[in-house]
């Protein structure tokens, strides 16, 4: 492929580069379909993590593991610049399904654009970290990195995900909707259920009213917002009325304010079916809260123009699409870039056993490496183009700390 820039010294970089990239994809790929095979869920990941973090130090970084008190959470940093760049690495799997969000290939072009760029980091006055990102399916790892300091200086973020065939290449004006998982507890009181059913208080009718009611709801609802839930518990003989009852259940909207006014509502179904079983009700949050994702403008051309350089759709996006991630915390509060990648032949839905499948195939793992060049030039880009890079360094995130007088 021909590259072509208005900056020579730049143009060279990219070319070394997409030849580091070339060089390291035998280990990078064995290295993402070993995280295939091993199908490891939130905070499970103790091989894929293993598996990682050895190759980031097999290519010159030093790496900590354990990072912000996550067993399989790791930090592999190198260079001494101003201005730290993060790439993020995913690497869990859904519960049952495997890879069914293509977090493999999330790993591998992360990893394969850190171990391109590592021998050009003094060069491009950075320090890049690769960290390691457990639990982003469920278990808001990176919400809960960024609140224990492991973002802490960092300037810009980036990372892809995949998607289905037909999803351009630019990311500019795409986000990820804020989500928020709860439990809901019914208590009634168990009753033999032919004896004395008129003794008992069923709490799994509480738990069929509260969806029944949210149901309803949906008809009432904006159409970019999405409540989904499951009953967890609900007795488990037929001759006892069930004294408890449990209902998983998840809100989202691509607002806070309008995802807080959605949980509202939710919760009010939930109550009116206490009320009218008679049973007691409990409120608790599962996870931490996904903020909605920001695009950062800059980082979006860059990655726009690289992948245009492949021959990839860049089309502006048609609209907002569903879907949620922790990186939505991390775009928050540090300029990010979270494009997506759309894999050749994917024509079937994300979370299913047919993508998951998709995600072990040469032509996901073709586009893998065409985003880990594309994200090697954007940073590269960013890097070397001063305005941005003195944005980006003053953008560095410090947490607030509490003072006598409130927050600062």
């Amino acid at each position: 492929m021909e590259l072509t820039d208005t900056t020579p010294a730049l143009g060279a970089l990219r070319t070394a580069l997409a030849d580091g990239v070339e060089r390291w994809k035998p280990r990078v790929q064995a290295v993402a379909r070993e995280i295939h095979a091993l199908k490891e869920i939130s905070f499970e990941e103790v091989r894929s993590s293993a598996a990682i973090a050895s190759l980031l130090e097999e290519g010159g970084f030093e790496v900590e593991r354990g990072t912000g008190g996550l067993p399989t959470a790791f930090t592999a940093s190198a260079g001494t610049g101003g201005l730290i760049v993060a790439l993020c690495v995913e690497y869990d799997a859904l519960p049952n399904i495997g890879h069914a969000c293509g977090h493999n290939l999330i790993a591998g072009a992360s990893v394969g654009a850190a171990l391109a760029l590592r021998p050009f980091v003094d060069e491009l006055g950075i320090t890049l970290k690769a960290i390691g990102t457990p639990a982003e399916e469920h278990g808001g790892g990176k919400a809960l990195m960024l609140e224990r300091g492991v973002f802490d200086g960092v300037g810009l973020a980036l990372m892809v995900h995949p998607v289905q065939d037909g999803v351009t290449y630019n990311p500019a004006g795409t986000s990820a909707q804020a989500v928020g998982r709860y439990k809901a507890t019914f208590t009634g009181k168990a009753a033999h259920a032919a004896a004395a059913p008129h003794l008992g208080v069923n709490a799994a009718d509480a738990a069929v009213l509260s969806q029944v009611a949210i149901g309803l709801l949906r008809q009432q609802i904006p159409g970019d917002h999405r409540i989904a839930c499951y009953v967890a518990e609900a007795g488990h003989v037929t001759n006892i009325i069930p004294e408890r009852a449990v209902v998983e259940f998840e809100c989202r909207a691509f607002t806070l304010p309008e995802f807080r006014a959605l949980l509202e509502r939710v919760r009010r179904c939930f109550e009116g079916a206490a009320l009218a079983t008679g049973t007691t009700l409990v409120f608790e949050d599962t996870e931490p809260l996904y903020e909605p994702l920001l695009q950062d403008d800059d980082l979006a051309a860059h990655w726009t123009g690289a992948m245009a350089s492949f021959g990839k759709d860049t089309s502006p996006s048609a609209g907002l699409g569903g879907g949620s991630t922790d990186m939505g915390n991390i775009s928050q509060v540090i300029p990010s870039l979270h494009p997506w990648l759309s894999i050749p032949g994917a024509d079937v839905p994300i979370h299913s056993h047919a993508f998951a499948a998709l995600a072990d195939t040469p032509e996901a793992y073709g586009v893998m490496f065409e985003a880990a060049t594309a994200l090697a030039w954007t940073v590269a880009g960013a890097a070397s183009t001063p305005t941005q890079r003195e944005r980006f360094t003053q953008a560095a995130y410090r947490r607030r700390s509490f003072t006598q007088e409130g927050t600062s």
